[in-house]
């Protein structure tokens, strides 16, 4: 064996996440349209306090219902590069609890609001934003300003950054080039796993009086047979969970002490290592 790379669920090498801010009143609209397309969402919230454009119901109905997920957008709203650590710990807390209490979930993703971790001051660091995050059972926050076409899963899940927003100039030059990726004819060291990650604010199509751009998207990448459409935590617990394998000393046997089932290549051969089950390649 060369290589080994990650595949997504049924040996997938490609999958294709969004992000969208703030719960404004578009939002259903905006999922209407994906939920249509067979496409998956993360929208981030912060609390009725500081923003009540949906209800609970509308919530419910519009995004958990249809598969999409809810995560933590900072009670007020605050850029976590501009705050004492103390003052993150209760932005991101109270957001937290709120939600999980209001629609009976667990919550552990993110998205940084406002200028995020982009720039830091009044003492804030990315080293103190990360282990608070962290110690608050934050396991991914999505961060900007560094839109790229390298459609690859993040080192560090405490600063994800998305493939663009949806309206970078690039975009629909860089969906074509996602989608004509044939990852697995490709020179045996580039076969890693592609991730195309689009990000945004519903009310921008709205703005833009450009929702026909929200069509084009949709209908450039859904409907595709080698494209996995997730929600960002599902990205992070798949991924977690191809990292929890348990090797032989030789590498020859693989077991998977996780849930979810696991597909991998190694060079040619493509593998299922199911839940509780032990693969011998």
């Amino acid at each position: 064996m060369r290589y080994q790379f990650m595949r997504f669920p049924n040996g997938l090498a490609k999958a294709f996440t969004m992000s969208y801010d703030d719960g404004c009143k578009f939002d259903p609209r905006f999922a209407d349209r994906i939920s249509e397309a067979g496409l998956k969402a993360t929208f981030n919230l912060c609390t009725k306090k500081h923003s009540q454009a949906l209800s609970d119901d509308v919530i419910r109905e519009k995004f958990l219902d249809r598969g999409h997920e809810i995560a933590v957008h900072g009670a007020l709203h605050r850029a976590s590069g501009g705050l004492r650590a103390v003052e993150g710990i209760k932005d991101v807390l109270e957001c937290r609890l709120e939600l999980e209490e209001r629609f009976g979930i667990i919550i552990r993703g993110m998205a940084y609001p406002d200028f995020g971790i982009t720039r830091f001051h009044n003492g804030a660091s990315y080293e103190q934003t990360k282990q608070y995050l962290s110690e608050l059972d934050i396991v991914y926050s999505r961060t900007l300003a560094g839109d790229n076409n390298s459609f690859r899963l993040p080192e560090d899940w405490h600063r994800w950054m998305p493939t663009a927003h949806h309206q970078n100039p690039n975009l629909f030059l860089w969906l074509d080039e996602f989608c004509s990726i044939k990852t697995d004819e490709l020179y045996i060291t580039q076969r890693f796993p592609r991730l195309f990650y689009l990000w945004g604010h519903s009310y921008e199509f709205d703005m833009n009086n450009n929702w026909e751009r929200l069509d084009e998207i949709c209908d450039k990448i859904s409907g595709r047979d080698d494209i996995w459409y997730a929600t960002n935590m599902e990205i992070y617990e798949y991924t977690e969970a191809y990292k929890s394998l348990v090797y032989s000393a030789d590498g020859t046997r693989a077991y998977n002490p996780t849930r979810i089932d696991v597909w991998l290549t190694r060079d040619d051969a493509l593998y299922c290592v199911r839940s509780g089950e032990t693969v011998k390649f």
